[in-house]
């Protein structure tokens, strides 16, 4: 399985002293010439007097972004334990990590972070807090979501080939890189839909969908057995039924595209 996350809005900075991050040390070095350029365009951005507005982020996060200059040689510590908020507060990557044996490896080898400013990363990659949205269009780079589409085939088809890929991601990540559906290689995409139910009624839900998402994903590490299709992640999904979910269905569009649907009181 490959397990797709986005990043989380909120980071935590790596304690002081920890050493900062080594591009050519990250997952999938195909990508360090483009995360060079990136971080190069991002850390001139925040330097600029309109850096917010660049940015897409309130003034009140402006401190977020003064940081963002100094990237090169702020403290890193593993995107588990940088990214925080709901969905990775569910899944607990880096107790996954911590744990040692099958779980630490599948955390460390089936999950995927889709950044704006890393590319791809595995969760025991160490990066610096940082201040950045995939949404943004930095300038000498456009928009990321378009920049990096280029470039993820390269970290990214390969791995998915044959397998089953978990789509947690929101739209606006889900823009910078899809699995092939059709051919030899076709991957199985699923994508993560979460729904409320509620006085009989089924809505969409956002708050909700980050944490089912995080719980799911920490689901999958720590299972036992393998996930390796769209069948084998229902399966998966419904063992949280009674639980965390109260139904759990996949549908299936009958060309390799399936969306996993996660009903939440």
């Amino acid at each position: 399985m490959l397990v797709l996350l986005p990043p989380s809005e909120g980071k935590t900075p790596a304690p002081d002293g920890a050493a900062p991050v080594d591009l050519a040390a990250l997952t999938s070095p195909v990508l360090t010439p483009q995360r060079e350029r990136v971080l190069d365009a991002l850390v001139a951005a925040s330097a600029g007097e309109d850096a917010v507005d660049v940015l897409g982020v309130s003034p009140g996060l402006a401190d977020e972004v003064r940081r963002n200059t100094g990237l090169r040689g702020a403290p890193a510590a593993p995107a588990a334990h940088v990214y925080t908020g709901v969905l990775y507060g569910a899944a607990d990557l880096g107790g996954a990590l911590a744990t040692g044996g099958e779980t630490a490896r599948r955390a460390t080898d089936d999950v995927r972070v889709v950044s704006g400013l890393w590319g791809v990363l595995s969760p025991a990659d160490r990066v610096p807090a940082y201040r950045l949205s995939m949404g943004v269009a930095l300038p000498g780079v456009g928009r990321l979501a378009t920049a990096w589409r280029a470039h993820l085939g390269a970290a990214l088809d390969e791995r998915a080939a044959g397998d089953v890929v978990v789509d947690c991601r929101s739209a606006t990540y889900a823009a910078a890189w899809r699995p092939r559906t059709t051919g030899d290689d076709a991957a199985q995409h699923v994508a993560v839909r979460v729904l409320r139910e509620a006085g009989g009624k089924r809505s969409v839900v956002s708050h909700n969908a980050k944490h089912t998402r995080g719980v799911l994903t920490g689901h999958l590490v720590r299972r036992a057995g393998d996930v390796g299709s769209a069948d084998d992640l229902a399966k998966a999904a419904d063992e949280l039924v009674g639980t965390d979910l109260l139904d759990a269905t996949l549908h299936d569009d009958g060309r390799g595209r399936f969306t996993l649907e996660l009903v939440v009181s």
